[in-house]
C-alpha cells in the first residue's frame, strides 16, 4: 500500500511539473529593461509568475490584472490615474499587489472609482502600498478572503460628497485589515454587508465623517486600533456580534460628535478601550444586551449617552475621570445595568474598607437633563444654582432616573 502511495503522488508531480504549474517565473518591468510596460508584463505573465516593476513614473491608464500573479514594486513605483482612471484593478483570485505607490484616481458620482478595486474575487493580497489622492482608496466589491496590510491611504477631502472611503469593504466577507494608516477621506474604513471581518492595530484620523464605519456587518471585530480627530471616531449601525477591545477613541470632537456611536446593535462586547477627549465617548440607541467593561472614560464632554430606546446593557468595572457628565438620558425608566464602576465625582464613603462604597451612585445629574432637553442651559455651568439643584436632587431623586445607579461604586479607579 506504501509503495502504491509513492507512485501515485510521484505520477502527480510528474504531472505538475511536466504541465508546467509549478514553474512560476519572473517578469522584470522598467525603464532600463526591455519590456517598459505594466500592462505587457502582466499580459506575458502566466499564473503564478511575479512581475517585478522598478521605481519610476507609470501612467498607463487603467491598469488591470486578470490572472493569479504577484505584483512588485521596487522603490515604490507610482502609478498614476491622471485624475482620468481606475490606477488598478484587480479581477482575478490569488493577487497579491505590494510595494507601490497609487494616486489620482478618477472621480465619479456614479461609479465608485478606487486607487486599488477589487471585483468579485477571492484570495488577494494588498500590501504595504502608498495611496495618495484617490477618490476611494482600496475598494473590495463582493470579495473574500483580503489582506488589507501595511498601507499608508491619503486624500485631501474637503467635503464628504466630494470623497470617497480609505478602505471600502461592500457585501465581502472575511476581510483582514490590519496595521494600515488612513488620513483625509470620507470614512476612513467603511464595512457594510461585510461578515467574518477583522480589523486590527490601525490609525484612521482626519477623515471627515468617521474613523470606522459598519452597517448591517455582523459577526466582525476590531482590536487595537486608533480612531483620533475624525468628524467622529466610530459608527456601528443595524449589527449584531461586534467585538470591540484595545482600541482608542480620541480628539473627536464636534457638535454630533462621538466616540463611538452604537445605533440597533445587539449582543455585542466593548472591551478595554479608551475614550479619551471626545465631545460624547459612547451614544447608543436602541442597542441592546451589550456588555462594556474596564474601558476608560477620560476628559469627555459625556461619557455615555444612553437612551431610552436601549435595555439589558450592563457597564461593569469601568472609569469615569474628569468628563463633565459621566452618564446622560432622554428617559426616566432604568433598563440598564451599572456595576463597580469607578467614578470620580462619588462623595460617598467605605466604613468596611472592602474597597466598595456603602452607597449607591447616581451619575445622571438634574443638570445633565436639563442639557439634554434644553442646551442652551449650558450657561449655567458651575453655577451656584446648578450646584444646589444637584445635590438637592441626590438627596430627594425625583426627576432623574431612581433606578438608574451603581449600586456598587469602586473607591478605586480601575487600571485599563
Amino acid at each position: 500500500m506504501k509503495r502504491s502511495a509513492i507512485k501515485i503522488w510521484s505520477a502527480l508531480f510528474c504531472l505538475l511539473m511536466t504541465g508546467g504549474i509549478l514553474h512560476a517565473s519572473s517578469i522584470k518591468v522598467g525603464n532600463k529593461q526591455t519590456i517598459k510596460s505594466i500592462k505587457k508584463g502582466i499580459e506575458l505573465a502566466k499564473p503564478g509568475d511575479t512581475v517585478w516593476v522598478d521605481a519610476g513614473l507609470y501612467k498607463e491608464g487603467n491598469i488591470q490584472i486578470d490572472k493569479s500573479i504577484t505584483l512588485i514594486g521596487i522603490g515604490k513605483p507610482t502609478l498614476d490615474g491622471e485624475k482620468k482612471f481606475e490606477p488598478l484593478s484587480i479581477k482575478s483570485s490569488g493577487v497579491t499587489v505590494q510595494g507601490f505607490t497609487i494616486k489620482g484616481s478618477g472621480h465619479s458620482s456614479i461609479n465608485d472609482i478606487a486607487g486599488i478595486k477589487i471585483y468579485n474575487t477571492h484570495h488577494i493580497k494588498v500590501l504595504d502600498n502608498v495611496l495618495e489622492d484617490n477618490f476611494f482608496g482600496i475598494y473590495s466589491q463582493n470579495c473574500k478572503h483580503l489582506e488589507i496590510r501595511g498601507n499608508k491611504i491619503q486624500a485631501y477631502g474637503t467635503a464628504e460628497q466630494l470623497i470617497g472611503n480609505g478602505i471600502h469593504g461592500w457585501k465581502s466577507d472575511s476581510l483582514d485589515i490590519k496595521d494600515n494608516e488612513i488620513i483625509g477621506h470620507r470614512d476612513g474604513i467603511y464595512l457594510e454587508f461585510v461578515t467574518n471581518t477583522h480589523v486590527i492595530n490601525n490609525l484612521s484620523k482626519q477623515n471627515l465623517r468617521y474613523g470606522l464605519h459598519f452597517m448591517f456587518s455582523h459577526d466582525n471585530s476590531y482590536v487595537g486600533n486608533t480612531f483620533r480627530a475624525n468628524g467622529a471616531g466610530v459608527a456601528v449601525m443595524y449589527t449584531k456580534h461586534v467585538h470591540m477591545e484595545n482600541n482608542k477613541f480620541e480628539e473627536n470632537w464636534g457638535d454630533a460628535a462621538y466616540g463611538l456611536l452604537l445605533k440597533d446593535i445587539s449582543d455585542s462586547q466593548i472591551i478595554n478601550n479608551q475614550f479619551d477627549r471626545n465631545t460624547t465617548g459612547i451614544f447608543m440607541e436602541g442597542s441592546n444586551r451589550i456588555h462594556l467593561e474596564n474601558n476608560n472614560f477620560k476628559g469627555n464632554g459625556w461619557a455615555i449617552k444612553v437612551q431610552s430606546s436601549c435595555m439589558d446593557n450592563v457597564f461593569k468595572n469601568n472609569n469615569f475621570l474628569q468628563n463633565t457628565f459621566d452618564v446622560a438620558t432622554n428617559g426616566t425608566l432604568a433598563l440598564n445595568n451599572f456595576e463597580n464602576n469607578y467614578w470620580d465625582k462619588y462623595e460617598g464613603y467605605d466604613l468596611d474598607k472592602d474597597g466598595i462604597g456603602d452607597i449607591a451612585f447616581r451619575p445622571v445629574s438634574l443638570f445633565s437633563m436639563m442639557v439634554e432637553r434644553y442646551p442652551s442651559v449650558m450657561l449655567l455651568f458651575r453655577s451656584f444654582m446648578v450646584t444646589l439643584f444637584d445635590r438637592t436632587e441626590k438627596l430627594l431623586p425625583s426627576l432623574t432616573p431612581e433606578g438608574l445607579k451603581d449600586e456598587k461604586p469602586r473607591m478605586k479607579s480601575i487600571q485599563v
